[in-house]
């Protein structure tokens, strides 16, 4: 049985996102996509996940370019890139207030990648 975006996770996107409203899917989708095309390991810890992508130029320019977006509607996230032999390792923290939103990225995120949460 095929699970719709509703049905999978809960959004990732809190109610304090400045991004305006009809924005906010394009958003989703944006990350949707990278997530399908590029992530390939999801790590959950207590306040925060390693999300693994692809190497190469042209992953790590989109992952820099999402999260530099992100971070201007929603601040409380704290992103950090690496680049290495594994691939572009992004870590996401948030602060306890957030992990709801933290658990619902991670989730999204494993859908979205065809990985285990």
């Amino acid at each position: 049985m095929d699970m719709t975006d509703r049905e999978m996770s809960p959004q990732f996107q809190p109610l304090e996102c400045t991004l305006p409203t009809q924005e906010q899917p394009l958003r989703v989708a944006e990350f949707d996509a990278l997530f399908s095309s590029a992530l390939r390991r999801v790590e959950r810890r207590e306040h925060s996940v390693l999300l693994t992508f692809d190497t190469g130029a042209e992953v790590e320019a989109t992952v820099r370019d999402l999260l530099a977006r992100e971070i201007q509607c929603c601040s409380f996230f704290t992103f950090s890139v690496r680049i290495g032999n594994g691939g572009t390792v992004v870590e996401v923290s948030v602060p306890e207030t957030h992990l709801d939103i933290l658990d619902g990225l991670v989730s999204r995120a494993a859908y979205q990648a065809g990985l285990a949460a």
